[in-house]
């Protein structure tokens, strides 16, 4: 990767390109909103009888373990597409490791120094 202040890239990169910022795929106000019915709607239907289901405890925690492992595996395959994981795949860290850096590491610090 290049240091953006030593190089002088500005954003946009290319002249044809225009910057967009990040924009999410749920606005928040939409979550809240959607948040507040859902909320409102489970309230309102468990005044009255009709909605009070019974239901087996051992099918309910199976449903919620599916839905957790399917999400969570959602999450971790994005996070691992964009080089984002917060554990580490290797040993620990040693103090002999940080005293010797990495190449790209030493790379970047004399290109500062220029």
């Amino acid at each position: 990767q290049v240091d953006p202040e030593v190089v002088g890239g500005v954003l946009p990169v290319h002249e044809g390109e225009e910057f967009r910022p990040f924009e999410r795929r749920l606005p928040e106000f939409q979550f809240w909103l959607s948040a507040q019915q859902a909320v409102v709607i489970s309230l309102f239907m468990s005044c009255f009888e009709v909605f009070d289901l019974p239901v087996f405890w051992p099918i309910l925690l199976a449903y919620f373990c599916v839905l957790f492992f399917l999400t969570m595996k959602q999450q971790i395959k994005h996070m691992i597409k964009y080089n984002y994981v917060p554990w580490a795949r290797g040993g620990k860290k040693k103090y002999g490791d940080i005293a010797n850096p990495p190449v790209a590491m030493k790379q970047s610090s004399t290109a500062l120094e220029i």
